[in-house]
């Protein structure tokens, strides 16, 4: 038994999860299984040379990939100061081995139902045709279908080893312009760069991120909104680029807001004063990186000698998400007339607070959290990841009561070590008077 000490209490890798660690291979080695019955057909006419070298690939790599997996799987310490190489590895290569297989065997499944289905008429007419003539029972799977859906999964197969290699660095800057009666007239023009969800325990190659930094300066905004999550759980991530976020410049400064992941909730902590030691840090770092950061708290943006509220809420968010903000202090000692921008790290807050707040119009807020999922489809007409049914409202621009959201997709990577199709955002927002 794995023991782990959380502020003086025990947490036990015990024998249930090691159950369901099990049975979690034992379904993935079925996955593996079923699908190289398909990989069987594809080989079924070539020469025995062939289709034993291509056994011999399959499982080869999908059985270094499950020790690995394994390995990773109980080798796994709340402790670490970041997310170690081998889980970022087993995450990546399980997306880009296992989606394929996935839609590989539903071909193989609709197949395999459609075989069923025609031995069943087979066998009812065998007993009662007068005809001898023999007819096979089960039919063989064909070939043509295992090599169509060999095709359509290698889509998503080249898609993540594009979003593993490149497409986690593979800024985009998305604009927006926003048009508000009761915008300060002073305040036209004003424009917004919002980066979020950096996860710097997640980088692996300081130069695209030099480049992403440069890329927020060359907007030239008046302000850059940075809302929240700096880092995945432990301060210590960010040593390496402080360097780099520094550089973040804007001439009327740079304002910041902690996301869920900035708190150190989802590590193990030997000590309360330990997480409270860590936490003290990521907020000198805030200040290192010349961050305004906001907790709870308003302040005047001034312009030409007219003034908009700021206003900055900590952590808020549904569904088991922190809730450290507390949007009535930090509304405190604003007016109700004036207009109003807030950060708030997880839209779901808008939705909940924000948006039919009955007293205050906060006309516009910056949020992230959702990353988009990292996975998905945008083109022109289409807008999809597999996370709008989780969170309604999870990239790009929203307006519900003549109140504005935007969600930004997050410049770095969490988890899943790429980006397919949702790639890293970097926003420009102009507000305009209407």
């Amino acid at each position: 038994m794995y023991v782990y000490q959380q502020m003086g209490k025990s947490m036990a890798f015990d024998g249930r999860a090691v159950l369901g660690i099990t049975i979690f291979f034992i379904v993935l080695f079925l996955i593996d299984f079923y699908v190289f019955k398909g990989v069987k057909t594809i080989f079924s006419t070539s020469s025995f040379p062939i289709k034993r070298t291509a056994a011999w690939a399959y499982w080869s790599v999908n059985i270094a990939f499950l020790l690995c997996a394994i390995y990773a799987a109980f080798s796994f310490t709340f402790f670490a100061k970041r997310t170690p190489f081998i889980f970022e590895f087993v995450a990546g290569a399980f997306v880009l081995l296992y989606l394929p297989k996935i839609i590989f065997g539903v071909f193989l499944l609709g197949e395999d139902v459609f075989r069923l289905l025609r031995a069943m008429g087979v066998g009812i007419y065998k007993m009662v045709a007068t005809t001898q003539a023999p007819i096979e029972l089960f039919q063989s799977r064909r070939k043509f279908v295992s090599q169509f859906a060999t095709l359509v999964a290698g889509v998503p197969f080249l898609s993540i080893l594009y979003g593993v290699s490149k497409g986690k660095y593979n800024f985009k800057i998305h604009k927006a312009e926003v048009v508000f009666k009761d915008l300060p007239k002073e305040f036209d023009g004003f424009t917004i760069t919002q980066l979020s969800d950096i996860h710097s325990g997640s980088f692996d190659n300081p130069e695209p991120v030099k480049h992403a930094v440069k890329l927020a300066n060359d907007q030239k905004s008046d302000v850059i909104f940075f809302t929240g999550d700096l880092v995945n759980n432990n301060s210590d991530e960010m040593d390496p680029w402080v360097d780099v976020f520094k550089e973040l410049k804007a001439p009327m400064g740079v304002y910041s807001i902690f996301g869920n992941h900035d708190y150190g909730d989802y590590t193990r902590w030997y000590s309360v004063d330990q997480k409270k030691a860590n936490f003290e840090k990521l907020i000198n770092i805030h200040k290192q990186l010349g961050f305004r950061l906001m907790r709870n708290e308003n302040l005047k943006l001034e312009r030409n000698g007219a003034t908009i509220d700021l206003i900055g809420l900590e952590n808020w968010g549904k569904g088991g998400f922190s809730k450290y903000g507390d949007l009535n202090k930090a509304l405190a000692g604003t007016k109700l007339d004036s207009f109003k921008i807030l950060l708030s790290h997880d839209p779901s807050h808008w939705e909940e607070q924000v948006m039919y707040h009955p007293n205050e119009h906060i006309h516009i807020t910056f949020a992230g959290h959702t990353h988009g999922m990292q996975f998905g489809i945008e083109v022109p007409g289409i807008k999809f990841s597999p996370i709008q049914f989780r969170y309604k409202r999870w990239g790009g621009l929203y307006e519900e009561n003549n109140r504005y959201l935007y969600v930004n997709r997050g410049l770095g990577f969490l988890g899943f070590p790429g980006r397919v199709g949702i790639w890293p955002e970097i926003t420009v927002v102009t507000l305009r008077c209407g």
